[in-house]
């Protein structure tokens, strides 16, 4: 069988074309000095100043290619929480409390039970959040989209904010070697690495979306719509108890190498990793994708980290597991100015957005 990696699947790096972007909008920091943003551009969310050490955090993301399976089986009602999380999970990353979201939906034809379903998972993603959705937009551009069954298709994206104090800003600016990296599960594959999880288990493996699979305990699709958890309520409760959180890391596209964006320049020894759910062992055997795509693709069940200071590591362990999270001890930042990542439970190094064998 033929190695099966995101490339293969038509998924192309965009690193080179997104600098062509890039170089127009950096200026923009200029027109409105008063407002400068707080971080450069690529950070999970950025922090633009609004009054005396008070910011607004703003990130926007989409669902992506899950959407081509939801479409598939005509379940839209979960798609919502995944476009919330996607968001709500990235301004918190900075620190920053999320406090509203909009959405912007584009579908081939705005029937009301299609907008009902996308509403129904928007409203409990905010609820999940603590967030309001004060606003978006639906734009019916039927001659612009393509979906899995005719008229069935949608894209659905979302900008959230968030407000955090200029002084409180999070960006990993402040890791130490020897900082505790903690994680806590995803629900599954969560919203990234859908074209490749698609070309493995539906073109490679000839799997049906409502096969039962006993190994999974329920439908293929059932498994590959999980929302995306959000992690809103128990990191905050972590923040605001003073507890010395270094960085945030919402572990999503590029999998651990989310860890490693960090403005302070370290690396990561990790050296434990929780049991993997069974989609990820069946995804990679029915697609034949080697343990260097799986992690640098897929959350492979961690979808949140924290690195803490070593001495309230076990406080913040306690109080998220206090909380309902189930907790891992990954392991340890390290002094790293090329940003490595020692992944000693496979048995590989990452650096340059890439993982080989040790």
């Amino acid at each position: 069988m033929l190695v099966l990696t995101e490339r293969e699947a038509g998924v192309a790096a965009v690193g080179g074309s997104l600098a062509a972007l890039l170089r127009w909008v950096r200026p923009t920091f200029d027109h409105a000095p008063a407002a400068r943003p707080a971080l450069d551009i690529g950070y999970f969310a950025n922090v633009v100043p609004v009054a005396p050490n008070l910011g607004v955090a703003i990130s926007t993301d989409g669902v992506g290619t899950k959407l081509l399976v939801a479409q598939a089986v005509g379940r839209l009602d979960t798609v919502g929480i995944d476009c919330v999380a996607m968001n709500v999970n990235d301004v918190l990353c900075v620190g920053a409390r999320p406090i509203a979201l909009v959405d912007y939906v584009a579908v081939e034809e705005a029937t009301p039970a299609l907008l009902d379903a996308l509403g129904a998972g928007l409203a409990r993603g905010c609820e999940l959040a603590g967030v309001s959705c004060p606003g978006g937009e639906v734009a019916q551009v039927r001659e612009m989209l393509r979906g899995a069954r005719p008229g069935s298709a949608v894209d659905l994206v979302g900008t959230a904010i968030g407000t955090v104090a200029l002084d409180r800003v999070l960006a990993g600016q402040d890791v130490r070697a020897g900082d505790v990296l903690l994680g806590l599960e995803s629900a599954g594959l969560h919203s990234n690495g859908y074209t490749l999880a698609r070309r493995a288990l539906l073109d490679r493996g000839r799997l049906a979306l409502d096969a039962h699979l006993p190994e999974l305990g329920c439908t293929l699709a059932e498994e590959l719509l999980r929302p995306t958890r959000i992690y809103v309520k128990p990191v905050l409760d972590v923040l605001d108890a003073g507890l010395r959180v270094r960085a945030l890391a919402h572990i999503t596209g590029d999998g651990l190498f989310n860890l490693v964006r960090t403005v302070r320049a370290v690396g990561f020894d990790i050296e434990r990793w929780p049991e993997r759910r069974p989609i990820f062992d069946l995804l990679q055997r029915l697609g034949g994708i080697p343990d260097e795509e799986m992690y640098r693709a897929f959350n492979m069940g961690v979808g949140f980290a924290l690195v803490v200071a070593p001495e309230d590591a076990d406080a913040v362990r306690r109080r998220l597991e206090a909380l309902g999270e189930r907790v891992h001890v990954l392991g340890r930042a390290t002094e790293d100015p090329t940003r490595t990542i020692q992944f000693r439970p496979q048995g590989l190094v990452g650096r340059d957005g890439g993982f080989r064998r040790a």
